[in-house]
């Protein structure tokens, strides 16, 4: 729902990635904005500033080299929208931190993995 793992992805890749690639996110479903995506970004000196969850077809550039999916609908989606088109699509798993259930700190630390997760597949990517 381009809530968590998504735009995370898009704040570490604007991080790590040259300035010359282009990086937006999106999802199947338009969600609402996670604060506690906010919390692990600022613990990493990242922000999302006025980021808006939003939908593929919200996205202004339809064409791009790469398109990253990280649920399985999503990587459905994405292969089905993509069909003979020109454009590697990838597969990253990642956990869905929401549906943990604890303590506050239980909570955050199953996004700060997420993070982690995303910021070493965004490292092996730039190392390509």
């Amino acid at each position: 729902m381009n809530a968590i793992r998504s735009p995370m992805a898009e704040a570490i890749a604007h991080s790590i990635l040259p300035p010359s690639v282009y990086v937006a996110s999106a999802g199947v479903k338009c969600g609402e904005r996670d604060p506690f995506v906010d919390v692990i970004l600022a613990e990493n000196g990242l922000s999302l500033g006025d980021f808006r969850p939003r939908a593929l077809e919200e996205l202004a550039d339809g064409y791009f080299d790469l398109i990253v999916t990280m649920s399985p609908e999503a990587h459905h989606v994405a292969l089905d929208r993509t069909g003979t088109d020109s454009v590697a699509v990838e597969f990253w798993p990642m956990p869905d931190p929401s549906v943990v259930a604890g303590s506050r700190g239980q909570i955050l630390d199953a996004y700060r993995d997420v993070y982690r997760r995303i910021e070493e597949k965004i490292e092996e990517l730039k190392a390509r």
